[in-house]
């Protein structure tokens, strides 16, 4: 009776020994299942140093050891019993003492975990800290700004900007402030650019707004657009580029460079740090096509001859007739004027005919008196004629 507790003991240690030697040694097959998120390299370093297949080995050398000596005398099942629970011992603890120094290496990792993040942390609110008093600056900034002076302060900024760069990238561009307001409104600059022979590159009309500079009725970008491609075509000018602090959330302006040729054909809509970039972007993308621009330019040029050749040839044929018509109305003012000289001839020589008739009419007449014919009927002049016949008579004897 006494030896059956032993015996239990030693079958059920034996039994332990199994299963802990077959366990340990198909540990390659269920250690990979170990999730451990904060230890994720665990499996591979339980199954990298070995110590689980050391393990298997001991229990397994424990177990033969154990059957062998199952059948052998009283004392050496004692010594046996004392044995096994020696490597047992030792197998623990050699496990807790790895496990103790993972426990450790985890307390390690995550106190240097939150140091990370804490460290991570600070530094990202101090970011937060200095961006959130440059925001408050820049809206006191703003506040204190009137509408004409912020206005004025993106075109200065597009002008500078433009400036720093004009000798070196743009030397034959021109840009420059739009004063024509004759059609009732105008941009704010102008860009041309032209190659050595003077053919134009590309043209851009540039309207800067911003925030101050909307309306009641004029908040949006879309709300400058119809007038801007007026502007653009009463200038002459290949592209529009609004640039544009309006609508600050706008994801969509404020991803980049905005093609709104779908609503007005060349138009782009920019922020002021894509004031340059949209500049070069339109300058290349012409580039590639000025050799058409110049035999465009050369066609034009002979059409510019031809029309010139045939507007001479018009004005000689408007010239020519003019001086024949008034040749001709000349001539005919002439002979109407001769005719009516004939004819005014014509009167005096009919006069002229009138007046020797009369003439001749009273010398007849003058031939024809006598005094006789005088002093016919007139008794007054009848006796003076004989009394001056008598004295005349009486003078003679």
């Amino acid at each position: 009776a006494q030896q059956r507790p032993g015996r239990w003991v030693m079958a059920s240690t034996l039994a332990l020994q199994a299963v802990l030697a077959v366990g340990l040694a198909v540990s390659g097959r269920w250690v990979p299942l170990i999730n451990e998120p904060e230890l994720p390299t665990l499996p591979a370093e339980l199954l990298a140093g070995g110590l689980l297949s050391r393990a298997a080995f001991c229990f397994g050398l424990a177990l033969v050891a154990g059957v062998l000596l199952w059948w052998a005398q009283t004392p050496w099942r004692r010594g046996w019993l004392l044995a096994q629970q020696l490597a047992v011992t030792q197998a623990v603890t050699s496990v807790e003492k790895e496990r103790d120094a993972l426990r450790l290496t985890l307390v390690s990792e995550k106190q240097a975990k939150q140091l990370a993040e804490q460290s991570l942390k600070e530094r990202y609110e101090v970011q937060i800290k200095d961006r959130e008093e440059q925001i408050e600056r820049l809206k006191d900034l703003k506040a204190k700004l009137s509408t004409k002076m912020v206005g004025e302060s993106l075109e200065q900024h597009c002008q500078i900007e433009f400036e720093r760069l004009r000798h070196t990238a743009y030397p034959r561009a021109y840009f420059e402030k739009d004063n024509d307001a004759s059609s009732g409104s105008k941009g704010d600059f102008i860009f041309r650019d032209f190659d050595e022979a003077g053919t134009e590159i590309v043209s851009i009309m540039f309207e800067m707004k911003n925030e101050n500079d909307s309306t009641a009725t004029k908040k949006r970008n879309e709300d400058f657009l119809k007038e801007l491609d007026k502007d653009r075509q009463e200038k002459g000018c290949e592209y529009a580029v609004l640039v544009s602090l309006l609508e600050p959330d706008h994801e969509l302006y404020n991803s980049g460079i905005v093609d709104v040729s779908h609503r007005f054909p060349k138009m782009y809509v920019v922020r002021p740090q894509f004031f340059i970039p949209i500049i070069t972007l339109l300058r290349n993308a012409s580039v590639n096509a000025l050799a058409y621009k110049r035999e465009l330019a050369l066609v034009r040029a002979q059409n510019i001859d031809i029309t010139r050749f045939e507007s001479q040839l018009d004005d000689f044929k408007t010239a020519f007739g003019r001086n024949w018509r008034l040749a001709s109305e000349g001539f005919e003012e002439a002979v109407k004027r001769i005719d009516e000289a004939i004819k005014d001839l014509e009167k005096t020589k009919e006069a002229l005919y009138k007046s020797a008739n009369n003439l001749r009419l009273a010398n007849d007449k003058a031939e024809d008196l006598t005094i006789k014919k005088l002093t016919r009927g007139n008794p007054t002049m009848t006796a003076k004629f004989e009394a001056l016949k008598g004295e005349g008579g009486g003078a003679e004897s």
